[in-house]
């Protein structure tokens, strides 16, 4: 049984191949030429050129063919973008053009790519939903609403990892970042903690919310040959589906009880994303209606964007600067200076910690959450930098090789957080050198958020505690190797011994 499936999946490749080799050629000649780039096996492509770690193979890669990469991905046309000249051109002159998304198959589980924000194609429902999730959790007004939930969300994370540190020893940083991350989203969104003795529905969600995660981020051959996608051979949509599925169940959930007490008169004290969603339900018309069952995938989102990226850049920040204890002393020394040992770090501190500020940028350069950002696709055939590009080619934008870009960047493989220091650059999406939320149409609606939560929590941390490696580690022999999912984390999370430290911090 399994030989002949393998016969027939191969026959069935070929033919894909053969299409492709000469609609291929056929392009190529009726309107001009691609972009360069390695030349593909049969059937696979370039597959095999992606390796464990694409971003840095790509980056090795574009070294030999340029900039602007082309890739046969099976049956799949993509363009890879790896310097800030290229993405300059990108966003400033092809953005709209280049504003459609590629859907994996993975995304299509339980219908979740139509409710979508991040994965919905650009038009009406999407500018509706943006616009929707910017009021309702990242302007100004609703983030200055918001400091409380923060500061409660950071002194839990401080309880828990000097409860850790007394009874372990060594603390697993990115965990209880992740940890404080997903039940702040919990507070802003539902009005609950979600990581707690009390909550029956929390570690149930926390769950399905990680399998989501583990699944989203797995390689899948059938978005490569589409044919094999009704086979799902390696089982990541059932994966998906099944993860979605209790996800949406328990969400679900959370919005009945919420619509009751409205019912009841119960009114939340301070009204969060779930009350603002409510209010939108039934809003627009046709294709553009939003339905309960986009509000309860919006909330999913939230949590599948929110928690793992800042979690993963904090362990980042705290890996770079325990492997440059003199930097680590700049960044303590500040916070000493700027903040004291008789009060907490306040958001309103962030201003004045240019230092804390140049850390955080160093390490989205270095180590961007999503090293390819979420892949575009051309929308109509188009002619980038000299070369053809065609339309539903996949666009992926090498975050991670661009903030390697010599270029761009003075001894760009050093962890240098002074090199911000005076410099105007941000990571706003208007300098293309430092994009790791993207730019343009498509940027992440959360980016001022995440910033104040960036910034809040690694200087709590480094206020908060004294931090050493195990003595047997050195810090040139902390382990710096990547693991590629839904984010780029360290292969080997980062564990440190955590002390006290002799201030008047306190826990509310």
């Amino acid at each position: 049984m399994e030989l002949a499936w393998l016969i027939w999946s191969s026959i069935c490749l070929l033919v894909v191949s053969l299409i492709q080799f000469f609609r291929g050629k056929t392009r190529n000649v009726s309107y001009g030429q691609l972009p360069p780039g390695p030349r593909g096996w049969p059937l696979v492509g370039n597959l095999f050129d992606l390796g464990e770690v694409p971003h840095q193979n790509l980056l090795d890669l574009g070294r030999k063919y340029g900039p602007v990469l082309w890739l046969q991905f099976g049956a799949m046309n993509n363009v890879i973008i790896q310097s800030s000249k290229a993405a300059t051109e990108m966003f400033k002159n092809h953005d709209l053009t280049y504003s459609g998304r590629t859907i994996t198959d993975a995304m299509t589980a339980c219908k979740y790519h139509e409710g979508s924000l991040a994965v919905a194609q650009y038009g009406p429902y999407w500018r509706t939903v943006k616009r929707l999730c910017i009021t309702a959790l990242t302007i100004n007004k609703r983030v200055n609403e918001t400091i409380s939930l923060r500061r409660k969300g950071i002194d839990k994370m401080i309880q828990w990892i000097d409860e850790e540190a007394k009874n372990q020893g060594g603390v697993q940083v990115g965990h209880f970042v992740f940890l404080m991350n997903f039940n702040l989203l919990g507070n802003l969104m539902l009005s609950r903690d979600l990581i707690d003795p009390q909550s029956a529905e929390g570690p149930e969600f926390y769950d399905a919310m990680d399998n989501l995660m583990k699944a989203a981020g797995q390689p899948n051959v059938a978005d490569f040959f589409p044919f094999l996608k009704w086979l799902d051979p390696q089982g990541v949509r059932k994966k998906m589906e099944d993860a979605v599925g209790q996800g949406i169940h328990i969400v679900t959930g959370f919005l009945k009880e919420r619509i009751e007490d409205q019912k009841s008169g119960e009114q939340n004290k301070r009204k969060d994303f779930l009350d603002v969603l409510l209010e939108y339900e039934g809003e627009g018309e046709g294709p553009c209606k939003i339905s309960e069952r986009d509000l309860v995938i919006l909330i999913l989102e939230m949590f599948l964007a929110g928690t793992e990226t800042t979690s993963s850049t904090t362990e980042w920040a705290m890996t770079e600067l325990l492997r440059s204890p003199e930097k680590m002393n700049t960044l303590c020394k500040e916070l000493e200076d700027v903040v004291g040992h008789n009060r907490k770090i306040e958001e309103s501190d962030i201003e004045e910690l240019h230092y804390l500020r140049a850390v955080v940028k160093e390490t989205l350069r270095l180590h961007p959450p999503l090293p390819f950002l979420l892949p575009r696709r051309a929308v109509k055939d188009n002619n980038f930098m000299g070369y053809h590009i065609p339309k539903d080619t996949q666009i992926l934008v090498n975050v991670w090789a661009i903030g390697r870009d010599p270029d761009s960047w003075d001894d760009p493989l050093s962890f240098k957080p002074e090199r911000f220091i005076g410099s105007d650059i941000d990571y706003q999406g208007q300098h293309f050198q430092l994009i790791p939320f993207g730019a343009g149409r498509r940027i992440c609606a959360g980016v001022p958020l995440a910033n104040r939560v960036l910034h809040l929590a690694l200087g709590s941390l480094l206020h908060c505690f004294d931090w050493k490696l195990d003595s047997s580690v050195s810090p040139d022999s902390i382990d710096m190797k990547e693991r590629m999912g839904i984010t780029l984390r360290k292969e080997v999370p980062l564990k440190a011994f955590a002390k006290k430290r002799n201030v008047h911090y306190g826990i509310n």
